[in-house]
């Protein structure tokens, strides 16, 4: 395993920029099998920012193309472990009545956002609202949720990189990494 040191945090790298890329483009032709109706994705920020841009392309390279739109969701703010409150900080505009929704997020862990993400987009009359995740951490999970497509099991270390953050640093790294305490 390579380590990495930036102001003073050494971080391990868990998985590498190589290992993004190739499974990622596999979640785009998964996601593609599925022939969805009307795709609309949409990216929960701020964490999944920059796996949800390279999904959307390799989408893109698997024959799909997607309407994409934006929310914003947080459970976590500045800390590192889950309020248990989920709050809707930007909605997205697009109407999904009677489309396909696939939400992109980071990590799935307590499941709590995803689920709540979920069953927002459903009640909205979505035809379906499926997930795609870069991380799946199940020592955590509390809401009934699963993804629908995961890049990574992740073992049970709190993670930075590839958009996720600690305290809002971090999330330039092109891996996915632990910080070292």
């Amino acid at each position: 395993m390579s380590s990495i040191t930036i102001d003073g945090h050494r971080i391990d790298v868990l998985f590498t920029e190589s290992q993004i890329a190739a499974r990622i483009k596999g979640l785009a032709e998964e996601i593609a099998l599925t022939k969805p109706r009307r795709l609309l994705v949409v990216p929960v920020l701020k964490g999944s920012f920059i796996f949800a841009a390279d999904l959307i392309r390799a989408m893109h390279h698997a024959g799909l193309s997607p309407e994409v739109d934006f929310m914003i969701l947080a459970s976590y703010r500045a800390a590192t472990t889950s309020s248990g409150k989920v709050d809707v900080l930007r909605d997205i505009e697009a109407v999904v009545q009677d489309r396909d929704v696939l939400l992109v997020d980071d990590i799935l862990e307590s499941g709590r956002t995803l689920a709540y993400a979920k069953n927002l987009l459903a009640e909205r009359g979505a035809a379906s609202v499926k997930s795609a995740v870069l991380l799946y951490k199940p020592g955590h999970l509390v809401a009934s949720i699963r993804a629908d497509f995961c890049a990574f099991d992740c073992p049970d270390l709190f993670v930075v990189g590839y958009g996720m953050d600690m305290a809002h640093q971090f999330r330039e790294l092109p891996f996915v990494g632990n910080v070292v305490k």
